[in-house]
């Protein structure tokens, strides 16, 4: 018998209309602000190539990093118990509700130069704030969040009861992880991977605080529509209609990507 779909109530169309058009209508309002015959030439500066190609860097292997260290967070929180865990998942969420900036001004007291860690780094003749990998932290930190909050609810979701027959099959903690608990929740992974790299590759307030706007070395993408924003408006909005052409393309693929695994 086939599955009869949830009737929506009449009523939610209209907010929902009402939420969509807030999304679409400021990025419409800017795609009519745009000189397109002059588009080509402002996206292709050599400042604004810099700035994507340093974005899209940055925001790859910030990516990475939120995998590695997000994966075992998130496999901790969801199937761990221990004294503190409610403590550590709260303290993991807080870049969700803090001011970017106050997140960069936190890594830049502990890499900057007087910083908790930064002195010792100094020692070693390492630098860490102002440089390209200062960028990668500040954007790891504000992206790990999303990673870890769509894995570990995937994780609740999918339950323990495959876990448990294959360990009982004699599998090991490690194979139990890669062959079984990772293919349950692709999907998850994959919507928190794609957050985080989206979350990454928009990353400005802790970016400017704690990496600071160095052409080729810091200056993302962000960071340069905000300094055009001073001194070319036009060219302002062209990138920032950029950055989300950028954002819709991984978004889309995504789904496209999720919609193949679904019809298998």
């Amino acid at each position: 018998m086939a599955e009869v779909p949830a009737a929506v109530p009449r009523w939610a169309y209209v907010p929902a209309v009402v939420g969509s058009l807030f999304v679409v209508l400021p990025v419409a309002a800017m795609a009519a602000r745009v000189d397109w015959s002059s588009y080509a030439s402002l996206i292709t500066s050599e400042s604004a190539r810099a700035a994507l190609l340093l974005s899209l860097r940055t925001a790859a292997t910030s990516t990475v990093v939120c995998l590695v260290l997000g994966i075992p967070l998130a496999l901790v929180l969801a199937r761990g118990r221990f004294p503190g865990q409610r403590l550590l998942r709260s303290l993991v969420l807080v870049p969700l509700v803090l001011p970017p900036v106050v997140g960069g001004i936190a890594l830049l007291s502990t890499f900057g130069r007087r910083g908790l860690l930064g002195e010792s780094f100094e020692m070693l003749g390492i630098q860490v704030a102002f440089s390209t990998t200062a960028v990668v932290l500040a954007q790891s930190f504000v992206a790990l969040p999303f990673l870890v909050v769509s894995l570990e609810g995937a994780l609740r979701t999918a339950g323990e009861r495959y876990e448990v027959v294959a360990a009982g099959l004699g599998a090991s903690p490690t194979t139990v992880l890669r062959r079984v608990t990772l293919p349950l929740v692709r999907p998850g992974l994959v919507s928190g991977t794609v957050l985080a790299f989206a979350r990454a590759l928009g990353e400005f307030g802790a970016t400017i605080a704690f990496a600071g706007s160095l052409q080729g070395v810091t200056r993302t993408l962000p960071l340069e529509i905000y300094l055009q924003r001073e001194t070319d408006p036009d060219a302002a909005v062209a990138l920032s209609l950029l950055l989300v052409a950028v954002a819709v393309a991984v978004i889309a693929a995504t789904h496209r990507q999720g919609a193949r695994e679904a019809s298998r």
